[in-house]
């Protein structure tokens, strides 16, 4: 069975780009941030009483404190407690030294032998951690550190970042992240991109149950130029399939594992029986590597707008990309309401609205991301002037992203795909691991509207723009 043009209308990868990738080449990205580097700290031979120094640090979701510190020449032992909420570990790249995944809450000591004088670089090597602004610098002086002397290794005094910098540097790699941006938007318009979130076409049951049929493997998936991930998916994309059902409809899903591992699918924030629930081996038996299971259920009389995912490990199989959109019905529009000053026309339907999905990710091989795909490849938001859409935001990540899109108001209409009665207009939307949220926009003003994690180091790292970043553009 074909997929309906209202399914196809409401994905993002039908939405057409062609007529507005002109407006790219004039258009200036803009992400405003601003850093406060933590304090120095500093620890020698001397301050431990002629014992090997221990230097004390603390990791978080995204940050190594302190970002800087400084020994003189000899042994250095990094004692590292991880007070976040998410595993993270440390290395020290040049001296080939790492601790093991730290789990939250815990400590250990990474010992690092003689260290002679230099500059060493300090990070966690969890995939996109150290993107997300987990490095830091251990400065090595000379012998005379000991007893007062200045350090000859290089500055300590927490503005090391600072001095170093080269605007003319910075504001080429700026452009250049931004050129390649446009350059993809082009691909996006002429259709030469692999996306996610493709819906899938179900087969159409004799008693009228569609069934859907889903393969999770291991594949390569380009997340940005010249990044390929080892990615986990279903039917080879990142998010996987769109489905949508509608309300009391039979389902079945038809999943094939050909994943190392053992798996199974959860229907997160969809009603299903117990049995189909999807936690091995709570509610059914593991799916094991080689071997196919079949979902069966009928969908709620009333809308939801959930996911379905690993839930077998789901700390590495989810974030390495096997997530996925899962839709009964259509979310509850506000019509006829005047919210915060914007009238939402009565006579306003689906039909007139384009539908985007903003499934969000943080960890894995996949990383800080907007539907599986990092800046520059991110896909941008197209619409004329005085167009409706309805963007929904899933996260499938391991901690919450502040959602800002520039300029054009976000209306909040549902929480989880339960419509509010009281919806709210805001600019910058928080939200968490597991949570949907579905906003109405009015695309009022033309321009090119950066639209991104607020937590700016997901946005922004040392290159210029990365991650979680995209635009919306209204002509």
């Amino acid at each position: 069975m074909a997929v309906s043009p209202a399914t196809e209308r409401r994905s993002a990868g039908s939405i057409s780009m062609a007529v507005a990738v002109a407006a790219f080449l004039v258009a200036v990205l803009a992400v405003v941030i601003t850093s406060d580097d933590p304090p120095t700290s500093r620890v020698d031979a001397s301050s431990a009483g002629g014992l090997s120094p221990t230097i004390e640090l603390t990791l978080s979701e995204f940050a190594i404190k302190p970002a800087s510190v400084t020994a003189a020449p000899g042994r250095v032992v990094l004692r590292v407690q991880n007070k976040g909420s998410v595993a993270h570990n440390v290395s020290v790249k040049e001296l080939g030294k790492k601790t093991v995944d730290l789990q939250p809450g815990t400590t250990a000591e990474l010992d690092l032998g003689e260290v002679a004088a230099g500059h060493y670089t300090i990070l966690c090597e969890i995939p996109g951690h150290a993107d997300s602004g987990m490095t830091g610098m251990l400065m090595v002086g000379s012998s005379n550190m000991a007893d007062g002397g200045a350090d000859t290794a290089g500055p300590s005094n927490g503005n090391a970042v600072q001095d170093e910098m080269d605007n003319a540097q910075m504001e080429k790699d700026m452009t250049a992240g931004v050129k390649t941006f446009l350059d993809y938007a082009e691909k996006y318009a002429s259709g030469d991109l692999k996306t996610g979130n493709r819906p899938l076409a179900p087969k159409v049951l004799a008693d009228g149950t569609k069934r859907f049929e889903l393969t999770a493997e291991i594949t390569d998936w380009e997340v940005s130029p010249g990044k390929t991930a080892k990615a986990w998916t279903y039917n080879r994309q990142v998010p996987g399939p769109w489905i949508r059902v509608e309300p009391g409809e039979k389902v079945e899903l038809v999943l094939r594992n050909e994943l190392p591992i053992s798996t199974d699918v959860h229907f997160h924030g969809v009603d299903v029986p117990f049995e189909q629930d999807g936690v091995a081996p709570i509610t059914q038996d593991y799916i094991r590597p080689g071997e196919t299971f079949t979902y069966g259920f009928t969908a709620a009389r009333t809308p939801k707008l959930g996911m379905y995912h690993a839930h077998m490990h789901g700390q590495v199989a989810i974030v390495n990309g096997l997530f996925a959109i899962f839709q009964v019905g259509d979310v509850p529009l506000p019509t006829g309401r005047t919210i915060d000053d914007i009238e939402v026309p009565a006579g306003l339907t689906m039909d007139d609205i384009q539908e985007v999905p903003m499934v969000v990710n943080d960890a894995g091989v996949i990383g800080l991301t907007l539907n599986g795909k990092a800046f520059p490849e991110t896909q941008p938001i197209m619409a004329d002037k005085g167009d409706w859409l309805l963007i929904h935001f899933f996260n499938e990540g391991l901690q919450g992203h502040p959602m800002h899109l520039h300029r054009q108001p976000q209306l909040v209409v549902a929480k989880d795909g339960y419509p509010l009665s009281a919806p709210y207009r805001m600019d910058t939307l928080w939200v968490a691991p597991g949570e949907r949220y579905s906003v109405l926009v009015k695309a009022e003003d033309v321009g090119t509207w950066a639209f991104h994690c607020h937590i700016v180091s997901h946005a922004e790292n040392d290159q210029g723009l990365f991650g979680m970043v995209t635009a919306m553009v209204v002509q």
